[in-house]
């Protein structure tokens, strides 16, 4: 039986330092170059949610909804770093998009969310769609 779906697209603006303690200064350095500042930097960030599709307009604004207050209000404006999921996670872009749907998957129902992904910059993109 074939199934649609949708992808509706989120803003939010935040700030991060890719960091990690399991290294050396001159480690995190090597792998994250000047993404590893230590005042940060930011970004704007657009995350794309697909869900299956049940043709009424009212789920895309329960999704709307959710994705609003789950994700959009906890991490615009913020320093992601200061997130407590991120306390022994660094703030990569793999790590986001998972946490992401970690956030949502439970406020949907069974089988619902299809995938979260996030456009950090011009050239990265990371999608996520659970353990399948």
């Amino acid at each position: 039986m074939s199934q649609a779906h949708v992808t509706r697209r989120y803003r939010f603006c935040a700030a991060h330092r890719l960091h990690t303690d399991q290294l050396s200064p001159e480690e995190n350095w090597a792998a994250f170059g000047k993404c590893n500042n230590p005042n940060g930097h930011g970004h704007n960030y657009v995350v794309l949610v697909t869900v299956k599709s049940g043709g009424e307009g009212q789920n895309i604004q329960d999704l709307d909804r959710l994705v609003n207050t789950s994700v959009v209000d906890r991490f615009d404006h913020r320093d992601l770093n200061c997130d407590p999921s991120f306390a022994e996670l660094t703030t990569t872009g793999e790590n986001i998009v998972k946490l992401i749907w970690e956030i949502l998957e439970p406020q949907l129902p069974a089988g619902q969310l299809q995938k979260v992904g996030v456009i950090e910059t011009r050239d990265n993109y990371f999608e996520y769609a659970g353990i399948q």
